[in-house]
C-alpha cells in the first residue's frame, strides 16, 4: 500500500514537472535548451567529438523524448503497484495519450510557444519507448529472480544448502 502512494505521487509530480516545462515563456525554455547544448558541446568535444551536427532543435526534440520516456517507466511502474486489472489498465493508456496532448495544449497559451502535433507523436513514442524499456526490465528481473529460485532449490534438494 505504501509503494502504491509512493509511485502515485511521483508520477503525478513527474507529470507536475512536465506541465510546469510547458508553462515556461519561450524566452526562458530556449535558454534552458542553449544551456544543455553548451553544455553538451563542451563534453562531446572534450573527447574530441565532432558538434556540428548538434542544434538547439536537436536538444529540444530529444527532451522531448527522454522527458516522455520516463514517464512511460513511472507510469508503468504505477500500473504494476497499483493492482490495476482489466478495464482500469484503461487508465494508464488514457494518461499516457491525454498527458502530451495537455502538455501542447498549455504551450498554444505561453507566451512565444505554439503547440505541435509533431510533439504530441513525439512524446507518445517517448511514452511507448519507456513502456517498453520498462517490460524488458521486468522481464530480466523475473528471469533472474526464476533463475535464482530454481538454483536455491536445487542445492537444498542435494542438500549442500544445510
Amino acid at each position: 500500500m505504501k509503494n502504491r502512494w509512493f509511485w502515485t505521487a511521483l508520477t503525478l509530480a513527474y507529470i507536475g514537472f512536465i506541465f510546469s516545462n510547458s508553462m515556461k515563456p519561450a524566452a526562458i525554455s530556449s535558454a534552458d535548451s542553449g544551456r544543455v547544448l553548451y553544455l553538451l558541446q563542451g563534453l562531446l568535444e572534450s573527447g574530441e567529438i565532432g558538434t556540428w551536427w548538434l542544434s538547439e532543435h536537436l536538444i529540444r526534440k530529444a527532451g522531448h523524448f527522454t522527458e516522455y520516456t520516463l514517464l512511460g517507466i513511472l507510469l508503468f511502474q504505477w500500473e504494476n503497484v497499483s493492482g490495476l486489472k482489466g478495464a482500469w489498465r484503461c487508465v494508464r493508456l488514457a494518461a499516457a495519450c491525454l498527458i502530451p496532448l495537455l502538455d501542447e495544449t498549455i504551450q498554444l497559451f505561453t507566451q512565444g510557444r505554439s503547440g505541435q502535433i509533431s510533439d504530441v507523436w513525439l512524446d507518445l513514442s517517448g511514452i511507448l519507448f519507456g513502456t517498453l524499456l520498462a517490460v524488458f526490465l521486468f522481464w530480466i528481473r523475473k528471469h533472474q529472480r526464476n533463475r535464482t529460485e530454481k538454483m536455491n532449490v536445487k542445492k537444498l534438494s542435494n542438500g549442500s544448502g544445510i
